[in-house]
């Protein structure tokens, strides 16, 4: 459609949100987006019963558990609810004016002060509360990044496969996607020296690639470095999933290093947390804070102040930490469920290694078998299984499956395994 009508993707995506909000269109995943069946109700019979997904990517089921194998979907059965309903309750009572007023572009500087102190105990990554912005998840850290920075034509190197939300990001702005390769080292730094020694950026996710999951070596990472500092170039470090590998599998953050004047550094709580949080934090080269300011303050302004003040306090009072920590213990085991699962049911057809971490693994397909194939089929059957080709823009020698296994519990996984065989099995599969 974009194609078609001159425009560009994002405004197809737009216009598709708008009309899906209004309840003018409906979708689901493996079939497509069609008229409403039923025109938008009045507002005297709000609420309805069940509330529509908001876009086709959003497969939960309202009041129910959440559809396998959905990538990036924390584990939200594991979270403290009870005790973050205590927390927002008490910054409520003690809502002063100001808390409610129009705040700093770059965020509640309490939760500023903590990231910080965050990032340096975790991550070595000594910086100012100045440096860091909150914004709303890691897709307005890349878009604000590539408002303020990114000039048309402008080459950036993106990991391929890789995260398309930053491809976007950077399009949107005018600029040139160029796809590096990914191997077991990460992101081919030669690669792209060789084929695109223009670029000014570099977007990487060098701790837990996405969606690989392998990790970024030293020696390719002191390079990138090397790059960035000998030029004009800029690094993107969005530091995804590093919070649920194992303290002796972590490598420092690339923004930690001396040359982190080029490094921009990007988190999120929305898998840590929970997702409808929206709140992400960017921390930025000392240098480059008053230019940020001036572009945050002509997008959003800024994010939700009280829910910035409850997760200060959430972080501050050790509750954050206990939690990751019941969250990195579940995952590992639901990540062994989910190997177990298809070594009984999909082990003639899957081959799988769980990662060190993470929430997804990789179930890697015979040559024979298109990814794009199988993933059709399982939602088909009400299985969200996405093909690793939709997130690369060559052509791969061989197709997976990516299989999000987080927000599952362990009979939900063996459930679900049992209807993807089933599901391959319908289309002659397997």
């Amino acid at each position: 459609m974009a194609l078609e009508l001159g425009v560009s993707r994002t405004s197809i995506l737009l216009a598709f949100d708008e009309l899906r909000a209004d309840g003018l269109v409906e979708g689901k995943v493996g079939s497509g987006t069609r008229i409403a069946r039923k025109p938008p109700t009045s507002s005297s019979n709000w609420p309805p019963d069940t509330m529509p997904s908001p876009n086709p990517g959003d497969t939960s089921e309202p009041g129910g558990a959440p559809r396998a194998f959905r990538i990036n979907l924390p584990g939200i059965d594991l979270f403290p609810s009870a005790l973050w309903g205590q927390l927002a309750s008490r910054r409520w009572r003690a809502a002063s004016p100001g808390i409610l007023d129009y705040a700093d572009s770059a965020g509640y500087l309490p939760l500023r002060r903590t990231i910080a102190e965050y990032l340096a105990r975790t991550r070595s990554l000594g910086c100012s509360p100045d440096q860091v912005f909150i914004v709303g998840g890691s897709q307005q850290a890349l878009d604000l990044i590539a408002r303020t920075m990114a000039g048309w034509g402008d080459v950036v190197w993106m990991e391929d496969p890789g995260y398309p939300g930053a491809r976007d990001a950077f399009v949107a702005a005018g600029a040139s996607v160029f796809p590096v390769p990914v191997d077991e080292q990460g992101f081919q730094l030669n690669d792209a020296l060789e084929t695109a020694p223009n670029a000014r950026f570099a977007y990487l996710t060098p701790s837990h690639q996405f969606p690989l999951t392998v990790v970024l070596s030293s020696k390719r990472r002191e390079g990138l470095l090397r790059w960035a500092a000998g030029g004009e170039g800029w690094i993107i470090e969005d530091d995804y999933d590093w919070e649920f590998r194992a303290l002796k599998d972590r490598l420092p953050a690339m923004a930690a290093s001396a040359e982190k004047q080029r490094v921009f550094y990007v988190g999120t709580f929305s898998k840590t947390v929970f997702p409808s949080l929206r709140l992400g934090y960017l921390v930025v080269p000392s240098t480059l804070i008053e230019r940020f300011r001036e572009t945050r303050q002509i997008t959003d302004r800024h994010s939700a102040t009280i829910q910035q003040a409850i997760l200060a306090d959430f972080i501050w009072e050790g509750h954050y930490d206990r939690h990751l920590r019941r969250m990195r213990r579940a995952y590992q085991q639901r990540g062994e469920a989910l190997c177990r699962a298809i070594s009984r049911e999909l082990a003639h057809v899957l081959a799988v290694t769980l990662p060190p971490g993470g929430t997804h693994l990789l179930a890697w397909l015979p040559p024979r078998i298109p990814d794009g194939h199988a993933s059709e089929a399982a939602a088909r059957h009400g299985i969200e299984a996405l093909p690793l080709s939709m997130f690369s823009r060559r052509t791969l020698d061989r197709g997976a499956l990516l299989l999000g296994f987080a927000g599952l519990r362990d009979v939900e996984i063996a459930d679900a395994v049992r209807g993807l065989r089933n599901a391959l099995a319908s289309e002659n599969l397997c």
